[in-house]
Formats: structure tokens, sequence, C-alpha cells
């Protein structure tokens, strides 16, 4: 009969078991990774000896938590739809490992499901600019999202969204229209681009450039893979520009998650298209 651990059998596989089995930026995962690696924590994971850095009871709870998903019909099903579905896994230590994820304080991701062009992956961090905003966007929202994109594929930079409607459908399109290449970060598995809506939108993304996601295929997006999604969108990038968002909108998350990594943050003033503010600008 095979177990987990007969089916992780290296520093990959462990990841992509370890991603199965718990929700994206969990903190206690992550420290036991940095300290002895993924297929010892997965070893831990299934074991009753002591974690380094984390106290009996913090131990047994977080053994609890994977334990309903630490399953090898679940490993089976995830590592069968990778291949059914031409996805990539990347792991740090690949070459195309986003640089992005190393540097201060962000929380990597377990493991990275891309579907089209990896090497975009690989792309300089200066090179690369996160434009998000309101799903619900007006069409002056829109149209600088689309503005500020196509600038930016016009001097080489490639473009970072979430895929959604509103700011980031329009920021990717205006990246691919100017012939550049983009990158959407998905808060569900690959296997199932969210939201559905934009399909065609994203096999556009995929030839020109590359969706991935932390969450392994066969997965939902759920409220708290879109927050945690945040700090991918705003580790990724030198820069983050919000277009246009509400009080409440998760775009204001990514703006304080940028700013928390130390890179820089932009805001849209608006209308920049009104006579009267360029103007006043003047």
């Amino acid at each position: 009969m095979e177990t987990i651990e007969s089916l992780t059998t290296n520093e990959r596989s462990a990841r992509i078991a370890l991603a199965i089995a718990f929700e994206p930026g969990e903190a206690t995962t992550a420290a036991v990774i940095a300290a002895v690696g993924a297929q010892e924590t997965l070893r831990l994971l299934t074991s009753t000896e002591p974690v380094p850095g984390v106290d009996t009871e913090a131990a047994a709870l977080w053994r609890d938590l994977a334990a309903p998903r630490l399953r090898p019909q679940a490993f089976q099903q995830v590592i069968d739809a990778t291949q059914r579905h031409r996805l990539h896994v990347s792991i740090p230590g690949d070459p195309e490992w986003p640089e992005g994820f190393a540097i201060g304080g962000v929380t990597p991701p377990l493991a990275l499901w891309v579907l089209g062009e990896v090497d975009t992956l690989r792309t300089p961090v200066q090179r690369l600019v996160t434009l998000t905003g309101s799903r619900a966007a007006s069409s002056y929202g829109e149209f600088v999202a689309a503005e500020l994109a196509t600038g930016a594929a016009e001097r080489g930079g490639i473009v970072v969204g979430g895929g959604a409607y509103g700011v980031e459908a329009a920021a990717h399109r205006g990246a691919l229209n100017a012939g550049g290449k983009t990158i959407a970060v998905l808060a569900g598995g690959l296997d199932r681009p969210y939201p559905a809506g934009n399909q065609q939108l994203f096999e556009r993304i995929a030839a020109n450039g590359a969706l991935l996601s932390e969450i392994p295929p066969g997965c939902a997006p759920t409220r708290l893979r879109f927050v945690q999604r945040a700090r991918l969108l705003a580790a990724l990038s030198d820069t983050s520009v919000i277009v246009e968002a509400g009080v409440r909108s998760g775009s204001l998350l990514v703006a304080a998650r940028a700013a928390t990594f130390g890179r820089d943050v932009g805001a849209v003033p608006g209308p920049i298209t009104s006579l009267i503010w360029v103007l006043s600008r003047g």
C-alpha cells in the first residue's frame, strides 16, 4: 500500500505534498522548511518527533491541521492533473524561480504551478510592474490601466496582475495588445482559471507570458487564498501601482504588502485624462 512518504522521494514532490496539506502562507510550515528542508518537514509532519523551533502543543496543532489532506490519493490526483493540463511545477532553487520571492521578508510559496512561458519568471524584478485595482472599475480606470500597461510593455517591461475583471484584465490586455508579455497570478488551481469569463484572456496570457498559482490544481479560490495572493503580486515586482480602488478593495492589501517588502508603491490620481486636471498640474 502506497503512503505519502513513498510517493514523496525528493524536495519537489515533498513541497507539492505540503502545498496540498496547508493553505498558502502558513507560517509554521515556512519556518520548518527554512530550518530543515521540505523532505524533512514532511517526515516530521507524519511523525511524533519534536519539531525544531516549535513547541509540543503547536506541533500537535500543526499536524492536526495537515492530517485530513495528507492522503496518497490526494497527492496522486494533483500529480495527474498537473500532467494532464501540462503544468510546470517550480520550486526554490529552480532557475526560473522568481527573484522577488527571495527578497526581504516574503513568505515564499511552497511551490508554483505555471502554465505558459516558464522563462518569463526569470525576468529581473526591476522589469516587472504590478498593476491592480477594482474589479468593478470605471471606464476611466480601465483606460488608464491599459495605457499604463501599454507604456510598460513598449519599454520592455512585463505587467503582473491577478487576472480579475476590471483594472487587472484591462492591464493584461494593454500589455498583450502592445506586443508585450504579462503574468497573471491566480488564487485557485490552473486547471480551472478564475474568473471563468476571462478564459480567452487567460489563453492569450499563457501564450505570451505565464499563468501561475501557488494553489494546486483541483482547488478553488477562497477568500484566504485571495488575501495570500496579494503578497505574491507585491513580491514579484519592483513596483506596484493601484489604478483605481475602493476603500475595501483587496488591491490595497497589495499596496500594503509591497510597502512592507520595501518595494515602490504608486497610485493613479484622477482623472488624469481631464484637461482641467492637466492644467492644474501645469
